[in-house]
């Protein structure tokens, strides 16, 4: 056999080297390569910004999320600076007391607060505290300390921090102009929440259905988003997640609290330890009936205005 035949013959082989060597070609190329670095630079500064301007909006979120935790964060400051320097004259739970409703007074007179907001925070200290009276007397939990301002083993300070939790909300809500969409009717939202609050005290005489409840919650929402801004940006997120978020950090809030003896649960008798994760689920249905109250009354109070 002959030597095979090349796939391209020598001639064309010829034009296709000075075509490739021609500085008009060269410089085509060059141009290219330059636009595609040009282009991905171009994507590099774009996800810089971007990154730069989510950073930005995280921080800005922060704040916000800051400044309505005021009250619910000198709560916690008051625990802990009396549990490591005691006052004088009165027990711990009285100091409490006096330090909770100075702040309240406080956070009305210099505005941070509405009257309206008020009158919600008011409402969830009495749920809070009736069910406090309650699950105290059912020993759920105790407050082994003395003082002069405890109803039935129960320091009058301990409704301050479910009101801590409502003022927490009435603050977001006004800072991140939240609204809600497809917001159920309240035929059906006020039952439910009446429903998860009588589950806290009937359980201990009958079957415990919060899990039936927190189904019903998911079925009941599964369409409700909430809406806020930051910077002026608007954003969502399904309602049911945001009650999930709010019922975790609480958890972790509630830790805290048991580690300066606010309460103290059962298991934590002999010494400190963590509270158990199943206590996220009463959290969530604590938070999601604060959260119905408020959402409750404010568009009670949008329909007055319009």
């Amino acid at each position: 056999m002959g030597r095979p035949r090349p796939f391209v013959s020598p001639r064309w082989r010829r034009y296709a080297r000075r075509w490739i060597a021609s500085p008009e070609i060269f410089w085509s190329i060059e141009m290219m390569k330059s636009s595609s670095n040009s282009i991905q630079n171009k994507r590099v500064s774009s996800m810089g910004v971007q990154l730069g301007y989510a950073l930005q909006q995280l921080v800005r979120f922060g704040w916000q999320q800051a400044l309505s935790c005021v009250f619910p964060v000198v709560i916690f400051a008051s625990l802990a600076f009396t549990q490591w320097f005691p006052l004088p004259w009165l027990p711990r739970y009285d100091w409490l007391l006096i330090i909770c409703l100075a702040m309240q007074v406080w956070m009305v007179r210099s505005g941070l607060e509405t009257r309206d907001e008020l009158k919600v925070i008011t409402v969830f200290h009495l749920i809070g505290l009736a069910l406090e009276l309650f699950k105290v007397h059912m020993g759920s939990w105790s407050y082994p300390e003395e003082g002069w301002t405890k109803v039935n083993g129960v320091p009058l300070y301990s409704g301050f921090m479910y009101a801590s939790v409502a003022s927490y909300l009435c603050q977001a809500w006004r800072r991140l102009k939240v609204d809600l969409v497809r917001f159920p009717p309240l035929w059906l939202v006020v039952p439910l929440a009446a429903s998860i609050y009588l589950n806290f005290f009937t359980h201990h005489y009958w079957i415990d259905v919060r899990w039936w409840l927190s189904a019903l919650v998911l079925i009941v929402f599964w369409r409700t988003w909430v809406t806020y801004e930051v910077g002026g940006k608007p954003y969502r997120m399904p309602l049911t997640l945001s009650f999930v978020l709010i019922g975790f950090f609480i958890w972790i809030a509630e830790n805290v609290a048991t580690f300066f003896s606010a309460w103290r649960y059962p298991n934590q008798s002999d010494g400190w330890h963590l509270v158990h994760l199943g206590k996220i689920s009463s959290w969530l249905l604590l938070v999601i009936i604060s959260f119905l109250i408020v959402a409750a009354l404010k568009r009670v109070k949008g329909r007055k205005t319009q």
